[in-house]
């Protein structure tokens, strides 16, 4: 399976992303093109649902969208002027086609299809308590207890339903739902997931992330606000407003890395966030240094803001093969090992001798920093400094971003200088995250009710975690650090 980022293995990943069409004849080849623009979301598996005003079609598959929606047959079959898909990493249950989205049932008010990015954070004991009544499970995501939720609700229309079922669950949800009678698209009260709504010619189109709109030729109209539902039936578009109202918490992770740097989030560039993220950086973490070096590609806008705030030159010192996935040989170690250089390689004469910065988005297990510090030096530089564009990540996410449990996350069982040793860099330095919200337009993160959610990096987790606190009691950490302290 080829993938986005060549260190796939060391990488907070994105969940996924979802993408809907109502109104347009042919809508599945348009969420074909809208889901390909949102691949860096989800690379392990992709689905289409369309709904041709009889009856509901879908077509699920293992891999890239390129590959599976690339054939006229597939396209043909999926009929219809309603349409919605999604492209999958696997968070909660496994990777198995069952789990792959758009999830379809067939309810008492008729098709129920449902593509879901974020995850349910008391999924697990929902589920129990569903299985318990005699619910029947087809799949292991955490998606499908929305729809026995729906299903077993005692309100009498879809709609009421539907808001029941989404006040019973926690956590983080983008979702687009089709029925026969019509789409809805919301986000939960705390819009911890994006969600914007377009337009193209008649039709409406909601999306992960603006760059879908733009692939697809759409105009952008507006982010679909915190918990609120949009319903379009029959061309009409109403919202909805069913939640008490909550100081929202976007994933400030968005702008550190997920979304591409070519779309807009909250009327705010992706690409200009980054750059202000690494010109804080530099201004927080100066450093003596002949070059800045961005560790592809997710390091670019980043660097590209330190050298410009710091006058260092910016220089491409790391090549990265756009044509290598996972690595195809490993038979031993030795070959493993050098399986690292058919995905990064350093630019040697330009390194030789020179004092190094590199910049990338973050440190995840570290592994991927230990590579390039020790491609670095492999290349001859005599020094070699890291700067990281987020804050150290020392927690685990339950909202739909696929995280290492926290005893694999680097910072949670290091210090900076510890960290410093085991990336063997001579200098290791991370923006703050005050610093981060100033490259956001704030004066500083407020203690009481910070603008986004930032859990990953300081444990303020804007809602309940049901499943979490009865799978793991104990907090070691947080008992080690008692110890300590």
């Amino acid at each position: 399976m080829l993938t986005t980022h060549p260190f796939e293995d060391d990488k907070l990943r994105e969940e996924c992303g979802v993408f809907g069409v109502s109104g347009m004849e042919g809508a599945a080849a348009l969420v074909a093109l809208g889901l390909h623009a949102l691949q860096h979301r989800g690379q392990e598996a992709a689905g289409i649902t369309s709904w041709d005003g009889h009856q509901f079609h879908t077509h699920r598959a293992m891999g890239h969208v390129a590959g599976n929606f690339d054939r006229d047959e597939v396209i043909r079959a999926l009929h219809g002027s309603t349409a919605c898909g999604h492209v999958r990493y696997s968070t909660t249950g496994e990777t198995a086609i069952r789990n792959v989205q758009p999830l379809y049932a067939e309810l008492a008010s008729g098709g129920f299809a449902v593509a879901h990015n974020g995850n349910i954070s008391n999924a697990a004991r929902l589920r129990r308590d569903l299985v318990r009544r005699g619910a029947i499970f087809q799949s292991t995501s955490d998606t499908e207890v929305i729809i026995h939720l729906v299903a077993t609700s005692q309100y009498r229309t879809l709609m009421d339903r539907f808001i029941d079922a989404l006040k019973r669950v926690e956590g983080a949800y983008s979702l687009v739902v089709m029925t026969p009678e019509g789409m809805i698209a919301c986000r939960d009260p705390l819009g911890i997931r994006p969600l914007v709504m377009g337009k193209l010619d008649d039709a409406v189109i909601f999306a992960s992330e603006t760059v879908a709109l733009d692939v697809v030729g759409a105009e952008y109209v507006r982010d679909v606000e915190p918990g609120e539902l949009v319903i379009v039936q029959n061309g009409e578009i109403s919202s909805h407003k069913p939640f008490a109202p909550q100081s929202p918490r976007p994933c400030i992770f968005e702008y550190v890395y997920f979304s591409r740097p070519d779309s807009m989030s909250e009327d705010r560039s992706v690409y200009s966030v980054r750059k202000a993220i690494g010109a804080q950086l530099a201004i927080e973490a100066p450093i003596d240094a002949d070059l800045i070096v961005p560790v592809p590609d997710s390091g670019v806008p980043a660097a590209i803001g330190y050298a410009q705030q710091s006058g260092i030159p910016f220089e491409l010192g790391i090549i990265r093969s756009h044509y290598v996935g996972r690595t195809f040989i490993q038979p031993g170690d030795k070959v493993r090992h050098l399986g690292v250089k058919l995905k990064h390689n350093a630019n040697r004469e330009l390194i030789k001798g020179k004092r190094v910065v590199l910049v990338d988005d973050s440190i995840v297990r570290g592994t991927t920093s230990l590579k390039i510090v020790q491609m670095m030096r492999e290349a001859g530089a005599a020094e070699v400094h890291m700067r990281i564009a987020s804050p150290p990540t020392r927690h685990s996410c339950f909202y739909g971003v696929d995280t290492p449990e926290r005893a694999k996350l680097l910072a949670a069982k290091h210090d900076v200088a510890g960290m410093t040793d085991f990336i063997h860099a001579d200098s290791l330095a991370f923006v703050t995250i005050d610093g981060l919200y100033k490259a956001l337009g704030e004066a500083r993160r407020a203690d009481i009710h910070p603008h986004y959610c930032d859990a990953c990096f300081t444990g303020d987790y804007p809602t309940t975690l049901t499943d979490q606190d009865e799978l793991a009691p104990v907090d070691q950490f947080a008992l080690l650090e008692e110890r300590v302290g």
